[in-house]
């Protein structure tokens, strides 16, 4: 059913209509000269029409697959559309943004885990403010709402711009980009972490990131491709791979697929795929389908045995070492010559697993003399008697990476396989194996690697600190991997956050983990509740003469700035705990306050042989907190106080940047510190995952919440982006 013509009143152009409509890439033939205050008009080129906002949003939006996934989805657009115009009523505005914060604290989108109808209307309704909202926006009230709006900006920025700037001649809320792409929307940009764009790209001091394209792609006709190893579970470097193919699929409206690249038995397992796609599902990464490269093993092997009949490959019983040595010498192999006869007598050899098997290997017979080495005859089947975790003893040959990778993404329709910059001279390899075996050809793009401070990303090193038991498995805390650093307390918010900010960029990174930790703590910091714990080593009484002769309990917010967080009982004792490092700071007749009670000050102070501590005092609730100098946390003296471990971690390696060297030469030989303490008791609710902040000792996650009196409540320290190292 062809759309004919868009017609609507000049004066209230329907922004989120059109702004759909060009991210759907619909072109709309407008028509302006509608009478005010009539409904928009969508006219078909049978007579078909369609009126008003609501009715153009549902139609539109379901084309650009926008209008959520199911009727629930659907459902939650369809109350913010309702809701939306609030925030265009005068004196509502800024409650309406305080409510859109407070939702958003949690969250990246309003509906779900995606981008929708509903992330649009609420963008026009700030664009209708835009005075107000611009205000709001660099005061940095709201943060959660302006961190979701810089995320549309970065994302969606060029579509939104040109909209705007066409249909309200103004400037948009933001830059608009430059098309770089035939046919496409693809649009490059420089911009800062908050989304604002200066002249010429420049943003001063502040961190700047590439919106990049993807050469030759057409929206609605790409397909990309994510394929792991599954030899190691995912970590923060496959990551970027991850969530730059799912940026571009989104950004062309194309295809994403998950490819388990198992051509390598001796280090695969059911347990790497089956956390894989556990790290996926974390990550957010929505994909069409699963596909393995053992599914492909036969036609493969097909390939394969065809390029011999051709004379294009040959088989190489020539040891591994020589084989080395020759191709970096450029020195062809005594076999290179072979017969089609003979080689494909070795092949049989090879399939049967035969002892004059195992001795051999299948080689591309490319150019041994190229400068690229990558060209020089690469290896294409090797033997390998171990069972595959899929398909168990059927093959005893497996195809090489540097063989299956072009012959799979070119069958699977892949359109752009993105590779990192590290693969670069294997780039021509690549395509000319495609060529070889008479298959399209798949575009490469590159990005660089990230790579991390203090950090072995290598799975097999990652390997090693496993089976030597440096870490606590593939989910250790300390370990570089998604299920590590989750379990840690970075919110995949930040992850994606910090991946983005890079870009396609293609060149080497080296980057500091205080970064991603400062960006977490941007997203926690406003929503986490607030706890109480005392170290439990030294703890010091505080008896207060004047304090309470029963206890009593009061019912306070967790978040003073946050409701969401809800609230929590505080007992208040004549005798209360403090921490040692604080009480021995305190001086006589010094007036101290105590945090979410008042001020006290304090009348003498007693001191044993061993330097332990005792307070007296007075409750001084009329005083005010302005005039002293020393804020302390307390808790009180009652036996039902949980145990809490509280855990830090150091890096794994000393050296910021292995340059050669043997990792096992920098191994940090302390990784890890614990912490005995006193928690208040609203901490026994805690669940497992949960993060929270211990007023004036930082931020942590649950590991392993209350169970029963004698077992501690275990907190992993989540780094808040100001230390250099894993410790304080």
């Amino acid at each position: 059913m062809e759309v004919k013509v868009l017609s609507f009143d000049a004066k209230n152009p329907p922004l989120p209509v059109l702004v759909v409509a060009k991210l759907a890439g619909i072109s709309l033939s407008n028509d302006n000269s509608l009478l005010a205050d009539c409904p928009h008009l969508l006219h078909f080129s049978n007579g078909l029409k369609l009126h008003g906002n609501f009715a153009l949003l549902r139609y539109i939006g379901a084309i650009a697959n926008l209008y959520g996934e199911n009727a629930i989805q659907a459902a939650q657009i369809d109350e913010w559309h309702e809701c939306a115009p609030v925030l265009s009523q005068g004196s509502a505005f800024e409650n309406a943004c305080k409510y859109l914060d407070d939702y958003l604290g949690s969250r990246s989108f309003f509906v779900d885990h995606s981008f929708s109808i509903a992330d649009i209307l609420i963008w026009s309704s700030l664009l209708e403010t835009r005075q107000r909202w611009e205000s709001l926006r660099k005061s940095k009230k709201f943060r959660n709402l302006s961190r979701w709006f810089n995320s549309l900006l970065a994302e969606y920025g060029g579509a939104l711009n040109e909209v705007t700037t066409t249909f309200v001649g103004k400037r948009g809320l933001g830059k608009p980009a430059t098309t770089k792409s035939k046919g496409t929307q693809a649009n490059q940009e420089s911009m800062s972490v908050n989304g604002d764009v200066s002249e010429k790209g420049k943003t001063g001091s502040r961190p700047t990131f590439e919106v990049d394209y993807l050469p030759e792609a057409e929206v609605g006709k790409v397909r990309l491709r994510f394929a792991p190893e599954p030899s190691g579970f995912l970590h923060i470097g496959h990551s970027k791979a991850a969530l730059l193919n799912q940026y571009f699929a989104q950004r062309y409206q194309g295809q994403l697929i998950v490819r388990f690249d198992d051509t390598n038995p001796a280090k695969e397992s059911n347990e790497f795929v089956d956390n894989l796609l556990k790290d996926i599902e974390t990550l957010g990464i929505k994909y069409e389908t699963v596909t393995y490269t053992s599914d492909y093993f036969p036609q493969l092997m097909e390939m394969a045995e065809n390029l011999i009949r051709q004379g294009k490959a040959y088989v190489d019983d020539t040891p591994r070492e020589g084989m080395q040595k020759e191709r970096m010498d450029g020195i062809e192999s005594k076999c290179r010559n072979n017969s089609v006869e003979e080689n494909l007598k070795l092949w049989k050899e090879m399939i049967a697993g035969s002892d004059r098997g195992l001795q051999c290997c299948v080689r591309g017979k490319l150019d041994m003399q190229d400068p690229n080495k990558s060209l020089r005859d690469p290896v294409y089947y090797r033997c390998n008697p171990m069972p595959h975790h899929r398909i168990g003893s059927k093959y005893t040959i497996y195809p090489t990476y540097d063989f299956a990778c072009p012959f799979v993404d070119s069958i699977e329709g892949i359109t752009h396989a993105l590779r990192s910059s590290e693969y670069h001279d294997r780039n021509a390899q690549y395509h000319r194996v495609q060529e070889d075996m008479g298959l399209r050809k798949v575009h490469i793009y590159e990005f660089s690697r990230l790579n991390m401070v203090y950090t072995v990303l290598s799975k097999r090193k990652l390997l090693w600190f496993v089976q030597n038991k440096k870490v606590n498995g593939w989910d250790d805390p300390r370990f570089p991997t998604v299920q590590g650093i989750v379990r840690r307390g970075l919110k995949v918010e930040a992850l994606i956050q910090f991946i983005l900010e890079q870009g396609a960029s293609k060149n080497l990174n080296l980057m500091e983990w205080d970064k991603l930790w400062t960006i977490n703590k941007k997203i926690i910091d406003p929503v986490c509740p607030r706890h109480t714990a005392v170290i439990e080593e030294r703890r010091v009484l505080l008896t207060l003469t004047n304090g309470p002769e029963k206890p009593f309990v009061r019912i306070i917010p967790r978040h003073k700035k946050y409701e969401g967080a809800g609230a929590k009982a505080t007992t208040y004792t004549r005798t209360i705990w403090l921490d040692f490092v604080d009480a021995e700071s305190i001086k006589v007749d010094e007036e101290v306050t105590l945090m979410d009670w008042g001020n006290a000050i304090v009348k003498g102070i007693e001191k044993d042989k061993d330097g332990n501590l005792k307070l007296i005092g007075v409750l001084n609730l009329e005083g005010s907190f302005k005039t002293t100098k020393l804020k302390l946390t307390w808790l009180p003296q009652i036996d039902e106080l949980p145990k809490l471990s509280l855990i830090e971690f150091n890096y794994l390696i000393t050296k910021k940047k292995l340059e050669g060297e043997d990792f096992l030469d920098v191994l940090n030989a302390c990784t890890e510190k614990q912490t005995a303490a006193l928690g208040d008791c609203n901490m026994r609710n805690l669940k497992q995952g949960d993060i929270l902040q211990l007023e004036r000792k930082g931020y942590f996650r649950c590991d392993v919440p209350y169970i029963r009196p004698s077992k501690p409540i275990v907190l992993f320290a989540i780094p808040d982006g100001r230390q250099h190292t894993g410790f304080n």
